[in-house]
């Protein structure tokens, strides 16, 4: 007589920071239908493990050192195309979002969200679903209108974020000022902002630019 038994989803939980990563696994074990099978401290860990473990749900900080979590996802969903990634962050700036979601991610969780949310995500995410929270998808529907700025204006953008002038800029990027002056001109028009402090103040709220 043989008995059925549902095997548990198997999670492999990263995150830069051993008291959340025991807090996320010591929750996700009181599950009957879960099990944390591995865990990770950085991006480079999360892709080793990965291949070694190759788990139903992964659990993916956004900042991690070095390699970021979006940079770990998408070099984990290139090489398989089936990973079931959920982004959690301590932000919900709609670049993250996108990026995140861009790289393979299923969908993006704030930390800050209830524990049965965390865990009806797993389960929803592990049966083939891509659930986005209603906060999430009005964050990410901004995004998806905008025009994506170019590198070199990322460039631009960056900078100003640090207060360089247009002087500086030029300088600092080897073009003339003429054509730092274009650029910021793209990045105000594309960002939807009236100056240099509006777009220093949105690219950081949205999570375009990071300064840490």
């Amino acid at each position: 007589m043989t008995t059925n038994v549902k095997k548990k989803i198997r999670v492999m939980v990263v995150d830069d920071h051993f008291v959340v990563r025991m807090g996320l696994s010591g929750s996700i074990n009181l599950e009957a239908d879960m099990i944390v099978e591995s865990e990770a401290s950085t991006g480079e860990q999360a892709i080793a493990m990965y291949r070694e473990h190759q788990p139903d749900i992964v659990l993916m900080d956004l900042r991690l050192p070095a390699m970021s979590g979006t940079d770990a996802t998408k070099i984990i969903c290139q090489e398989f195309p089936t990973a079931a990634i959920i982004m959690l962050s301590t932000h919900d700036g709609e670049e993250d979002i996108y990026r995140s979601l861009q790289a393979g991610a299923r969908t993006y969780l704030v930390k800050t969200a209830v524990r049965q949310e965390l865990i009806d995500t797993i389960r929803a995410v592990h049966a083939g679903e891509r659930r986005i929270s209603a906060s999430v998808g009005a964050r990410l529907a901004d995004r998806v209108t905008r025009p994506d700025l170019t590198a070199r204006e990322m460039d631009v953008l960056g900078l100003i974020v640090k207060g360089r002038s247009n002087k500086e800029i030029a300088s600092e990027l080897s073009i003339a000022e003429v054509t730092v002056k274009l650029h910021v001109g793209h990045v105000l028009a594309k960002l939807g902002v009236n100056d240099r402090t509006q777009a220093t103040t949105t690219a950081l709220q949205r999570g375009i630019i990071r300064m840490d």
